[in-house]
């Protein structure tokens, strides 16, 4: 069971929280309490305390955390069902549903694809990725559905990684994600060339970064489809784009951070656009209803393609996306 620990941190007066609790945690190194933090298990009366840089007032400061219990070493195997859309004896492609996280990490122990994967695949999967990530050649987060590969050896892992470090520049590599962003991008097809790096007060976002920070990120856009609102007139832009965005580069949420940078983040997207809510408004009806229902960034990878590592054979998949996100799709087509 968690253990609950109530503590008085005694830190100087604008001490860091994580800093003052890793001091009082002697078992537990800052690294550990501030992933405690990150996880809401540090509280007061008021609530959680989620900002590991949180500055202490003068003065006792008491709090209560909460000490899960040690997690297994290793992922153990769990009858997950999966959706196979090939496999053979050197990998496997899954169509990843949304929800689906892609490996162990804070919060999420149990219930990963790699959990379903160890339990499909009964131990062969490479471990160049180590013991959390067997396999694991590329992820896509965890509310993005799609087309994902693993290896189920090393060799394969290591053809399929150079592959996926080339980005398909000079390479055989082809990931094509399908997104429903809001507003109408202009120009309809171009090139967002912007270094991603973490956000600088919020370690859990990604952001745009300018100079030398952050690292290098290129998404090719084309807007496939418009649509326009119920009560549009022949003057109005349209509300919502179905776009296709490509990689020249992989980062962490690399296309919704991307798509929000240039004015038109994704619908849905609980981090990236939340300053667009108040557009849901204009959508019609039965729009409104798939959107809430979606819950949940419009964004599947739908398209992957990539030389077999062992055969040579050029492979190439294409999954549409999943229900709710059709109806959505469906209904902006309706309003329109």
């Amino acid at each position: 069971m968690a253990e609950v620990r109530d503590i008085i941190l005694n830190g100087p007066a604008g001490a860091r929280l994580d800093a003052a609790l890793g001091a009082a945690l002697e078992d537990f190194s800052r690294t550990r309490a501030q992933a405690l933090i990150r996880a809401g298990s540090v509280k007061r009366e008021q609530g959680a305390l989620t900002d590991p840089a949180m500055r202490l007032p003068p003065g006792p400061f008491a709090v209560t955390v909460t000490i899960p219990e040690p997690a297994p070493a290793e992922p153990a195997p769990e009858p997950i069902p999966l959706d196979i859309v090939h496999e053979d004896a050197d990998l496997i492609v899954i169509d990843k549903p949304a929800g689906l996280v892609v490996h162990p990490s804070a919060g999420h122990q149990t219930g990963t694809l790699v959990n379903a994967l160890l339990s499909h695949c009964a131990g062969s999967l490479s471990g160049v990725g180590g013991v959390m990530r067997p396999g694991i050649v590329h992820r896509l987060d965890k509310e993005t559905s799609g087309l994902i590969v693993v290896a189920k050896n090393d060799r394969t892992h290591r053809g399929l990684a150079a592959q996926f470090a080339d980005h398909g520049r000079e390479g055989p590599l082809q990931r094509r994600y399908l997104a429903v962003a809001w507003g109408a991008p202009k120009p309809a097809r171009q090139t967002i060339d912007a270094a991603i790096d973490r956000h600088p007060h919020d370690r859990e976002r990604m952001s745009v970064v300018r100079g030398d920070r952050g690292r290098h990120a290129i998404t090719h856009m084309e807007t496939v489809e418009t649509f326009r609102g119920p009560r549009a007139n022949p003057k109005d832009e349209a509300i919502a784009s179905l776009v296709h965005c490509t990689l020249e580069t992989g980062r962490t949420h690399q296309i919704r951070v991307h798509m929000a940078h240039i004015g038109h983040p994704l619908l849905g997207d609980p981090v990236y656009g939340t300053g667009y809510r108040t557009k849901a408004a204009k959508l019609g009806g039965r729009a409104r209803e798939a959107l809430d229902a979606l819950g949940r960034q419009a964004l599947h990878a739908g398209l992957l393609g990539f030389e077999h590592p062992a055969t040579s054979e050029a492979l190439v998949f294409e999954r549409p996306p999943p229900s709710d996100m059709r109806d959505l799709i469906e209904a902006l087509r309706d309003d329109a």
